[in-house]
């Protein structure tokens, strides 16, 4: 499972970028995200994403939960 950043959450502040030992985590134009397919969440070396735990807003988020809620608010 890998993260993603929740798009209303995030300040755009840049913390999570150099965080991110496999550089996955990236700016647009218009947001940072999150490469899934680079994405380990830090589970090989640190037990725990390294962009979350530096996150101000707690904008980082399983993908999982975010496609669960947005399943939820598709059918509420």
């Amino acid at each position: 499972m890998a993260l993603t950043i929740n798009e209303d959450k995030c300040a755009r502040c840049g913390v999570c970028e150099p965080e991110c030992p496999n550089e996955a985590v990236f700016q647009t134009e218009d947001a940072y995200v999150i490469d899934s397919s680079l994405c380990t969440e830090c589970k090989e070396r640190y037990g725990e994403p390294l962009c979350e735990s530096v996150c101000p807003n707690n904008s980082i988020e399983k993908i999982k939960d975010t496609l669960y809620k947005k399943c939820l608010s598709i059918f509420s």
